[in-house]
């Protein structure tokens, strides 16, 4: 009896926690000079892996990982604090105009909920502008199924603080060129812009076609601090959708930093080991079937949008009723 009470127990919780279960998180982050130095450090480690399992994907930045091991040590490092997902990466070759310091754009996705079905590297061989990014772009397609959008591309950059305001223009030829090529308005743009403080003033915003085209949405709230540091407030970090069909599944108001030095209840310099900067991530709304997961069991709940929400929230107030008497009775034993 007792057994299959905590069971019960286990099972109405999850039904409780289940909101935004469906929903699909795309993350952000400049990891700030990772490789074989930091992958050596197990609670560095641990901390990435507690943020990069909450992304159903993430782009990572400033990857130095120059002999190859670093990246393959984070990979194990998140099956073995994440049992319940299969994580792989897909990698740009290393990027910089320096044969001393080069990066590399890296998104880790869970195999579950999305698979990748395309990729392109950008050849920054734009006629009249050649050479415009120190890290240009690697941009690949995702499928995901389980979101209410199917498919989308992310475009991802890491600008040059010495020339923010050109390379952020020059992405715009970019989107144009995705867009083009693979037919589709569902693109994200996202990374660390270095789109604040002194590196973008503000008066030089019409300059750059990603502000002054009215169909794309900057989701990061312009307040919004993405560093680490006590001493600095400035939102580096971004994430632009196009308007239409791509921007209305986006989950409102849910685009925003990670402070995982709250979070993780971390001193600063604890944080700042990990990185200098917050990762940004936004929610995707999922499809209109809704699950709830309790280990490998499912109840699945499917029809009109309306009607799935009215099922998902009565079966939550029978579940804390349920709950709430179960407990009681537990705690009279």
């Amino acid at each position: 009896m007792r057994s299959s009470s905590l069971l019960l127990l286990s099972f109405l919780v999850g039904v409780c926690d289940g909101q935004g279960a469906s929903d699909f998180r795309i993350c952000a982050f400049n990891l700030h000079h990772f490789g074989d130095s930091k992958a050596k450090k197990s609670d560095v480690m641990l901390t990435l892996a507690k943020i990069i399992t909450r992304c159903d994907v993430c782009l990572l930045q400033e990857v130095r990982d120059s002999k190859g091991k670093a990246l393959q040590q984070l990979l194990d490092r998140l099956h073995s604090y994440d049992t319940g997902h299969v994580y792989k990466a897909v990698a740009s070759e290393r990027l910089g105009r320096s044969e001393t310091y080069r990066e590399q754009y890296v998104f880790v996705y869970r195999t579950d909920t999305v698979t990748v079905t395309g990729q392109y590297q950008y050849p920054d061989d734009r006629p009249g502008d050649v050479d415009a990014f120190a890290r240009e772009p690697f941009v690949v397609r995702f499928r995901a199924p389980m979101t209410a959008v199917k498919e989308f591309v992310l475009i991802p950059q890491h600008t040059t603080p010495v020339n923010t305001t050109k390379e952020l223009d020059a992405l715009y030829d970019v989107l144009d060129q995705v867009k083009k090529m693979w037919k589709t308005e569902d693109v994200m743009l996202l990374g660390d812009f270095n789109a604040d403080c002194g590196y973008l003033a503000k008066k030089n915003r019409k300059n750059v076609r990603l502000f002054t085209d009215k169909n794309l949405i900057w989701l990061i709230d312009e307040n919004a601090d993405t560093t680490v540091r006590l001493t600095t407030s400035c939102t580096y970090d971004r994430i632009i959708v196009h308007k239409g069909s791509f921007a209305s599944t986006v989950v409102p108001s849910s685009a925003k930093p990670f402070n995982f030095q709250m979070e993780y209840r971390l001193t600063e310099e604890q944080a700042l080991e990990v990185s200098d900067h917050y990762p940004v991530e936004v929610l995707l709304k999922g499809h209109r079937s809704t699950s709830f997961r309790n280990g490998g069991t499912s109840l699945a709940l499917t029809g009109t949008k309306g009607t799935a929400h009215q099922t998902i929230f009565n079966l939550k107030i029978f579940a804390l009723f349920a709950l709430s008497h179960l407990v009681f009775q537990m705690l009279t034993w």
